[in-house]
């Protein structure tokens, strides 16, 4: 029983290990308003994650809507942490 423990707290600890490994956003800084050539505004940031990576982040819809890269993007989320935490994960 003693090493069954053992081996299920061994497991556990290298799950948790390798999930902190993977690259977390840092800094998401605005940089700039745009409009879209149908008209539609949105804004762009620059999201740095712990890799050293930088990757766009675009917010549509007043803020409610954000996407990694442009709205065309299929990896869009409805909060900016999130968007940001998908971009950091993809790139």
């Amino acid at each position: 029983m003693n090493n069954l423990f053992k081996i299920a707290t061994a497991t556990a600890l290298v799950a948790f290990s390798a999930g902190s490994f993977a690259a977390k956003p840092t800094s998401i800084v605005f940089n700039a308003n745009a409009e879209s050539a149908d008209g539609t505004p949105y804004a762009t940031y620059t999201v740095k994650c712990s890799n050293g990576k930088k990757v766009e982040v675009t917010a549509w819809d007043n803020r409610r809507k954000w996407c990694v890269g442009d709205a065309s993007s299929e990896t869009c989320e409805k909060k900016q942490i999130n968007a940001a935490k998908a971009a950091c994960k993809a790139r």
